[in-house]
């Protein structure tokens, strides 16, 4: 008698969109604050004539704090607009890597943007190596990992790995010392170098008839697969980990041995989910990682000449030739990209390989980045009891003025009170934060993608948002295996 196992389902709670004060944010507060000050003034200096001439600018005002584009208000907008067109007018939506005569930094990445710091560093007598970040005060270990095939496995392999990978993160984030940690799954280019390589050493090409039609046949499918690759980015946080840093030594070399300590953990713990870590990649392999994410077609160029078959580069040539930012699509070497951000994830209850579609997308070449950022047990009070205040208070506010009760404010009270009791009862609380990298060839080919995409996103019941205006920095979170969090 066999019993049968249902699979487990997920549900993810309601995104808030709920502002400081009366549904208004920050900036829409400060705009309405400074106009209700002009307004008094006006009417105590000159009257009530003197504030109907300036109709027109109470009308701009409440367009801008009214009226929402993409998600936003116009005056939440403002400063995403300001930075972009002061980009442009200053000639920073160009980047351009330009020869220096002068000495690289060792291990210098050379990448634009906010990521110009970055470098790469390799421990003495390892070969694995970490991404250094100066300004932010991390040190980020990429491995690559496999999996077998998590929707071909019987609904208790799949149970069990979801619970393991829920298990695996609360263990990192108990440790107070994990700024963040990234799964990267990307489709890349296949040069077929590695099959050929594999067929002229294990095969038999002088086999008759057999052999001919292998070889034609690993000749024309290897440079049309779309091979994945999964790569897991963890990134320490050097303040926290301080005192554990100064025990060891101190300095870089402390903090490779406080790394060397949480990857193994990391490994063993990632084995429960099904997630295998085939290697800590190498300072030349995280160099590969990020050229071919910038420059898709130099994977073949990396893979012939790497003795190895893996690609390879030199860090100082990590970053692209050349970048071109626009407002909503970024353009680099052999690709142009566009980056969404997911906005809401599944508000039903669904199965939890519910992104599955998304992943398999056919014909469309794509990275997928869950970023997972641990919260302190009372930060995440602090903001439960924040979010209960401002929900209680604006239906007493509603209440006070006879309108009637919100659901949405129901369901999110609801959520707010589980997430309460799931502190209390000592589980971790980690923010996700999921991105979405579309790349092609050509800018027609970049909108038939990204509308697979989009429609691929709406049967999963994902809510998918373009980065508009900041396309560099979401390309940077979304497609590169720094582990970073912030635009």
């Amino acid at each position: 008698m066999s019993l049968s196992v249902t699979p487990l389902t997920v549900k993810f709670p309601h995104r808030s969109r709920r502002g400081i004060l009366l549904g208004l944010s920050l900036a829409q507060l400060v705009l309405v604050s400074c106009a209700l000050a002009l307004l008094l003034v006006m009417v105590v200096s000159t009257g009530l004539l003197g504030a109907i001439a300036l109709a027109p600018l109470w009308a701009a005002v409440a367009a801008v704090v009214a009226v929402r584009r993409h998600g936003r208000s116009l005056v939440d907008w403002a400063p995403i607009v300001i930075r972009y067109t002061r980009r442009r007018h200053g000639g920073q939506t160009l980047w351009l890597a330009r020869p220096v005569s002068r000495p690289r930094q060792d291990g210098l990445l050379h990448l634009p943007g906010t990521t110009a710091s970055l470098r790469v560093v390799t421990p003495d007598g390892s070969q694995a190596a970490a991404v250094h970040d100066p300004h932010h005060q991390t040190l980020t270990a990429v491995a690559r990992v496999s999996s077998r095939a998590f929707a071909l496995l019987d609904p208790a392999t799949q149970n069990h790995h979801v619970s393991g990978w829920g298990r695996a993160l609360a263990s990192l984030a108990r440790t107070g010392h994990i700024a963040s940690v990234q799964v990267l799954e990307r489709t890349v280019p296949d040069s077929g170098d590695t099959l050929a390589r594999h067929w002229a050493q294990q095969g038999r090409p002088e086999t008759p008839v057999a052999g001919q039609i292998y070889t034609d046949l690993v000749a024309s499918a290897g440079p049309a697969a779309a091979p994945h690759e999964a790569y897991l980015a963890i990134s320490l946080d050097l303040k926290a980990a301080k005192r554990l840093i100064s025990q060891a030594s101190g300095g870089l070399p402390g903090a490779f041995t406080v790394m060397e300590q949480t990857t193994t953990s990391l490994a063993q713990a990632a084995r429960s989910a099904g997630l295998m870590v085939t290697g800590w990649l190498t300072a030349r392999e995280i160099a590969a990682v990020i050229r071919t994410a910038y420059d898709p077609a130099a994977l073949a160029a990396l893979q012939q000449w790497s003795p190895s078959g893996r690609a390879e580069a030199d860090p100082a040539a990590a970053g692209p030739v050349v970048q071109v930012e626009e407002y909503d699509r970024l353009a680099t070497d052999s690709a142009r990209h566009a980056t969404y951000w997911v906005e809401d994830w599944p508000r039903t209850e669904t199965t939890a390989g519910f992104l599955h579609g998304v992943m398999y997308t056919a014909g469309v070449r794509r990275s997928l980045s869950l970023v997972y950022v641990p919260q302190g047990l009372e930060s995440a009070l602090r903001d439960v009891q924040r979010k209960k205040a401002a929900i209680i208070a604006d239906a007493n506010e509603r209440a006070r003025r006879g309108q009637v009760d919100s659901e949405a404010d129901s369901v999110e009270y609801a959520d707010v009170k589980i997430r309460e009791r799931q502190l209390i009862a000592g589980h971790a609380d980690i923010a996700l934060t999921g991105l979405i990298t579309v790349s092609a060839e050509s800018d027609a080919l970049l909108d038939a993608a990204c509308a697979q995409i989009e429609t691929a996103a709406g049967t999963a019941q994902v809510d998918l948002r373009r980065l508009i205006f900041q396309q560099p920095e979401a390309f940077t979170l979304g497609a590169l295996p720094l582990a970073r969090t912030t635009l």
